[in-house]
């Protein structure tokens, strides 16, 4: 376990993504992915309003939803550290006052729990001031609504100017953030954001950390995956420099007789501010491959080769 930030939640090295439940993995096959995580040892799932909004038949919600209804059926949710989100679901955008008081009764409803550990601002509203944004986090914080907030997809700049209206107002501050971060997509964190992060005590929980799969090692040239994600996934096998990072995976992951994504997490986990990447799992053998990624130290060798394969070009 590692401490989130400067926060009091102490948390898993791989963060459970909830972007799978109630789309890809029905009811009874995620509550077989949460069991089998819960009994490995993993305590820090992640989920927002606005999953799975984008499924056929869907609005955003259906997350939550799964997950409510387990911890209803386990009687467990003291001991997750749940985190979702605000800001994108459809019917609620945005990051005003209102909205959020309205997402987060909505939230906890189907999360049917009393309060959120972790609650992220899913993306920058630039059309709502910062203040009011985080007068209304820090209203559900004193209230006990919510035990920490964080930040997803804010740049630099911005989330430095939310740290400061936070410290200037004597407001709830962000303790963490959740970019886009992988071995093959690197040029959102690293630099200002990865410094912010380490220089404010953020802690770091990147989301896509196998790149919408294809760090699991399943794509191949010529090979089909029957995956909603394989055409995103796909591309990177266009990419010169990723099917390079994907063979020094292979190389690493046979030498240390683990798995792939194991690899490509671990990676992510060494880096700056990093406290543990976030990887779903539609299946307790998916989860399977991706657990070891929670406790592999890779060696400095192996550090450096994989940063040189994956430097993004000059």
């Amino acid at each position: 376990m590692a401490r989130l930030g400067r926060s009091e939640l102490d948390v898993f090295g791989l963060c459970l993504g909830g972007n799978v439940f109630g789309w890809t993995a029905d009811e009874s096959q995620s509550f077989e992915v949460l069991d089998a995580y819960a009994a490995s040892g993993g305590n820090f799932i992640d989920s927002s309003d606005s999953y799975s909004a984008f499924a056929p038949g869907n609005r955003g919600g259906e997350s939550e939803t799964v997950l409510g209804n387990w911890f209803g059926s386990r009687g467990n949710r003291a001991d997750i550290v749940l985190a979702t989100k605000v800001g994108r679901k459809p019917d609620r955008p945005g990051l005003s006052r209102a909205n959020i008081r309205t997402a987060v009764a909505e939230s906890l409803e189907r999360l049917q729990s009393d309060y959120i550990d972790l609650y992220y601002a899913h993306a920058d509203d630039p059309d709502t001031p910062l203040e009011d944004t985080l007068r209304a986090f820090d209203e559900l914080v004193n209230e006990g609504t919510v035990k920490y907030i964080a930040a997803s997809n804010y740049s630099a700049p911005r989330l430095a100017q939310a740290l400061e209206t936070s410290d200037r107002e004597g407001l709830a501050r962000y303790v963490a953030l959740q970019p886009h971060y992988s071995l093959v997509e690197r040029h959102q964190y690293e630099g200002e954001l990865a410094e912010l992060c380490v220089r404010e005590g953020l802690a770091c929980v990147p989301y896509w950390a196998l790149a919408r799969g294809f760090l699991t090692g399943k794509y191949r040239p010529g090979v089909h995956v029957d995956s909603p994600r394989a055409g995103a996934a796909a591309k990177y096998l266009e990419d010169d420099r990723a099917v390079a990072v994907l063979e020094a995976l292979d190389r690493i992951a046979a030498s240390r007789e683990t798995t792939v994504p194991a690899v490509a997490l671990a990676w992510v986990r060494a880096q700056p501010a990093v406290i543990a990447p976030i990887a779903s799992a539609r299946n307790p053998q998916q989860l399977g491959e991706i657990l070891p990624g929670a406790t592999l130290e890779l060696s400095k060798d192996e550090l450096r080769e994989l940063s040189d394969v994956s430097a993004p070009a000059s």
